[in-house]
């Protein structure tokens, strides 16, 4: 049994600056790629970032050059580095973890940005 336990949400100023971390536990494949998504009100669950166990990274274009993405492999653990936050990256926020094993997902962080 794979468990995501996502922290790290809150409420931010816009310009601000949060750090999102999702602890993976359980049997995960050594190989996997780990990554965070976000759902705003209303809309479809869409893809932020992502990085490979190898360190490789894909991000939207929506958030180039304002989130960082990171893991620890020893730990099992993705972060998110979210700066220049504005109003419209305000979502839940969740952790995914795909591998030969499975498609896992936490349950969500809030993330609200206020103008």
């Amino acid at each position: 049994q794979v468990q995501l336990v996502e922290s790290g949400g809150g409420l931010v100023q816009a310009g601000g600056s949060l750090r999102l971390s999702c602890a993976a536990s359980g049997s995960i494949f050594s190989r996997n790629t780990m990554g965070w998504y976000r759902q705003a009100p209303g809309k479809q669950r869409r893809l932020v970032a992502t990085i490979a166990s190898g360190g490789s990274t894909n991000y939207a274009d929506s958030v180039k050059g304002r989130f960082t993405i990171s893991r620890d492999n020893a730990k099992n653990t993705v972060f998110l580095q979210m700066n220049s936050l504005k109003p419209e990256d305000t979502a839940v926020y969740y952790c995914n973890v795909d591998s030969y094993g499975g498609n896992y997902w936490g349950k969500g962080t809030l993330v609200t940005v206020s103008s």
